[in-house]
């Protein structure tokens, strides 16, 4: 009688070097000064760190104050409009905090140029309300662009 099985010492199956097109491995997606793991979040999160820069030229008591960035605001009471940011003064042992909500911000701005600007005016409101002045104190450009 025969054995139609196959023999237990054939060898594993090699790994392809081509698709099953056979047109083999494709290039690069993107040209390599382009940044493909900026995500969405990371881009943001630049935006935020290029105003907080602008402004710490100008005030240097930011540095004291941390700069976060959340998704989305805490829920709000109905009729309430949507927060784009939060500022909340140092107390005991915590400094003073300046939350900027990512989520409220994009769906408000249509490109990244807007992003941009809207996310500098949410920084320069709410480090103006921090110190208790006004924005155009913070930034003499505030509501210019």
């Amino acid at each position: 009688m025969t054995d139609t099985t196959e023999s237990r010492d054939t060898p594993a199956p090699r790994p392809r070097h081509r698709d099953r097109h056979g047109r083999g491995m494709r290039g690069p997606v993107a040209p390599p000064q382009v940044p493909l793991s900026a995500s969405r979040a990371d881009t943001f999160r630049d935006l935020v760190l290029d105003s907080v820069e602008r402004l710490e030229r100008n005030w240097p008591q930011l540095a004291d104050v941390e700069f976060m960035i959340m998704e989305v605001p805490p829920p709000a009471p109905l009729g309430e409009t949507v927060p784009l940011g939060e500022a909340t003064p140092a107390e005991r042992k915590e400094p003073a905090r300046i939350v900027v909500y990512r989520r409220p911000v994009e769906l408000r701005s249509k490109s990244r140029d807007e992003r941009a600007l809207l996310v500098h005016e949410v920084v320069v409101e709410q480090v103006a309300d921090l110190l208790g002045l006004s924005p155009e104190t913070v930034d003499p450009r505030y509501g210019e662009e």
